[in-house]
């Protein structure tokens, strides 16, 4: 069973940055894909970028990561990592890791595709 667990989230200011971190725990196999999502207050969930877990470390974003966001990973630590820079009011919403088997070197964007989540952690941008 894989389990994921979210922090860095807070209240920050329109213009600052914030680190998430996503720590995996259980079996973790090179098919694996890891992703974050984001939901903000009254709207669906949406894909903001992934990584694969294999040795090629690729990378995709969504449209709301605006080349404002980038996705990394720790694998000695089991952990991937969201990036938020210059954020904005609009980025305000609970953000989400997720795990898909089967991943390989592609990439998947529907929060449906995912096998494990985590509990989300909420970033808040306000002055």
């Amino acid at each position: 069973q894989v389990q994921l667990v979210e922090s860095g989230g807070g209240l920050v200011q329109p213009g600052d940055s914030l680190r998430l971190s996503c720590v995996i725990s259980g079996r973790i196999s090179n098919d694996f894909g890891m992703a974050w999502f984001r939901q903000p207050p009254g709207k669906d969930r949406e894909f903001v970028g992934s990584v694969n877990w294999n040795f090629i470390n690729r990378t995709f974003y969504g449209d709301s990561a605006k080349d404002r966001f980038t996705v990394s990973k720790d694998s000695a630590k089991n952990s991937v990592f969201l990036h938020l820079n210059n954020l904005r009011s609009e980025d305000t919403a609970v953000y989400y890791c997720a795990a898909k088997r089967d991943m390989w070197y592609a990439s998947y964007s529907a929060p449906h595709e995912y096998d494990y989540w985590g509990q989300g952690t909420q970033v808040t941008v306000s002055s």
